[in-house]
């Protein structure tokens, strides 16, 4: 049997992570599944979306991004904010309140 607690912890966060953009997108009337890579900002997240979704991405890992990741790039698809978040998640608690 293969060993896929790793690929499924990943998939279970990025599923979360798509569940809080399509959230915020349909509000903007975006009713349809997102691709991993695609731009958000095109599918209609305005920068108040972005500041939201950043706050909701925080609350949902338990976790506090750095002034310095909350940068349009970091947030522009599903699969950046995913690298961000497992970065984050990775890093010793510690750290991560002192940046």
């Amino acid at each position: 049997m293969l060993d896929r607690s790793n690929s499924s912890a990943t998939d279970r966060a990025t599923d979360r992570i798509s569940a809080l953009a399509l959230q915020i997108l349909a509000k903007r009337g975006f009713d349809r599944q997102l691709i991993h890579d695609e731009d958000l900002t095109k599918r209609g997240l305005s920068s108040l979306d972005t500041v939201n979704l950043m706050l909701a991405v925080e609350a949902e890992f338990g976790i506090k991004i750095p002034d310095r990741d909350m940068t349009p790039a970091n947030f522009r698809t599903i699969a950046r904010i995913d690298a961000l978040v497992g970065t984050l998640l990775n890093k010793p608690r510690s750290r991560m309140r002192a940046s």
